[in-house]
């Protein structure tokens, strides 16, 4: 289990350089990552449940004009306290 957060937290940090970016989901599956794992979740004002891999984060969200799905990438910010 901690190899994988581990994993996971690596992952997101390299796809992640200015602190929000999204990223099809396919292309951090294809790198090892894998959702199920994560240390901690964040739910914003509009109800959506961000979970992190110790300081980043992710929330997996479809995209309907391209009939994907998309992660939104954060990275953890003090107002998320």
């Amino acid at each position: 289990m901690d190899k994988q957060l581990k994993l996971n937290r690596k992952i997101l940090k390299q796809h992640n350089k200015i602190g929000i970016t999204t990223v099809r989901e396919e292309s951090l599956l294809n790198e090892g990552f894998n959702p199920k794992y994560f240390t901690n979740y964040w739910k914003n004002e509009k109800g959506d449940v961000y979970l992190f891999c110790y300081e980043y984060g992710f929330l997996r969200k479809f995209d309907s004009r391209k009939k994907l799905y998309r992660f939104i990438l954060v990275q953890w910010q003090p107002y998320m306290n």
